[in-house]
């Protein structure tokens, strides 16, 4: 597989390099950046979020993604719309028309119109000013489909509250692909990022249809290679010899290319980009790292690729105290590395260190 720690000096590049990076949880999402921008801190991060190097969205699957503001539109009109094609039966749960919804994402434009940006509280206060019912889970429903419509979409956060404002004042000049070319730029980022991948990790992450995904991948030119009697997907490597050149052994089935160490949260690409996480941690290690196989990933220390850890934080004022979990046998060698990985993590928090070790 590809490595997930592309050689970049800035959140726009690493979110370039991926095309979409995982940020249902805003602080893993920042985290994904800092751990691979050597020397950024949370807050180098958060200007550069604030400056529009990356925004969070629905893109696909139905789930918040940082992708480059520019691509925000496209994405959202190629794989988002799968999710609204499910929206009727969720707002018939919910008790909510599609006129309900629709009124819903008028208010919202009215009132972020002209560079507004709202927390999602005030949100939740217009559209109930307006006689809009948001209790339960129909408010989370409604900001979802005024962004997954790319009418609105996610801003830096406000304090500690999230934010909305207005895709089309927010990102002023998007890249508008046609669909063939949509497609092919998706499977050429996610292959030169994952790869070698399957299509099923692709359609997975994606949420497209396998057709789409053929197309896709037909159209950004990628290769097919048997890996340990795979069938997988790279990006063709710009240094790879002509036709009339040797050709390079066959590629090995390996785990991320992550070299040493590695405190990774637990919402990150490095996981949740797969399907298949077989290469990464075994069957009883991923059952620790999705305890209940309930979606939530804990944070996890990667040596060279594969897990060995679980970690915790809490965090106050005075400092971070990480708890580990490990899940393979620790050495005293593997503790001071594990210690000196977690000590980037709070270099970037700019916080002192408290390790917990059972």
């Amino acid at each position: 597989m590809a490595a997930l720690f592309p050689s970049a000096s800035s959140v726009a590049e690493v979110v370039q390099w991926f095309g979409a990076m995982q940020a249902q949880d805003v602080n893993s999402g920042l985290w994904s950046f800092g751990v691979r921008l050597p020397g950024f801190s949370l807050a180098d991060v958060e200007a550069a979020v604030e400056r529009r190097e990356a925004v969070r969205t629905w893109p696909m699957r139905g789930t918040v993604h940082f992708v480059p503001p520019e691509d925000a539109h496209w994405m959202l009109e190629l794989m988002g719309s799968r999710s609204l094609a499910g929206a009727a039966k969720r707002r018939e749960s919910l008790g909510l028309s599609e006129a309900d919804a629709d009124r819903a994402v008028d208010i919202l434009g009215s009132a972020l119109a002209g560079g507004g940006r709202l927390t999602r509280a005030e949100c939740l206060a217009t559209l109930a000013a307006q006689g809009v019912e948001t209790g339960g889970q129909r408010g989370y429903h409604l900001l979802w489909y005024a962004s997954q419509r790319g009418v609105t979409v996610i801003g830096p956060h406000i304090g500690k509250e999230q934010s909305f404002v207005l895709l089309d004042e927010w990102v002023p000049k998007p890249r508008r692909p046609s669909r063939e070319e949509a497609l092919a730029l998706i499977a050429l980022r996610y292959f030169r990022s994952h790869g070698p991948a399957t299509r099923k990790d692709f359609a997975g992450w994606t949420g497209l249809t396998m057709a789409d995904c053929k197309l896709g991948i037909a159209g950004a030119g990628l290769q097919t290679v048997d890996v340990d009697g795979v069938e997988m997907i790279v990006a063709p490597d710009p240094g790879a010899p002509t036709p009339s050149a040797p050709a390079s052994p066959a590629p090995t089935r390996s785990a991320p290319d992550m070299s040493g160490w590695m405190a990774l949260p637990g919402f990150d690409e490095y996981l949740l980009g797969y399907k298949d996480r077989s290469l990464m941690a075994t069957s009883e290690q991923l059952a620790a790292i999705i305890p209940g196989g309930n979606g939530v990933f804990q944070s996890t220390l990667v040596r060279d690729g594969r897990v060995m850890a679980t970690w915790k934080r809490s965090i106050t004022a005075k400092g971070v105290t990480v708890t580990v979990n490990p899940l393979r046998p620790f050495t005293d060698k593997d503790r001071r590395a594990a210690d000196d990985a977690l000590a980037v993590y709070a270099s970037y928090l700019g916080l002192p260190l408290t390790v917990k070790n059972p």
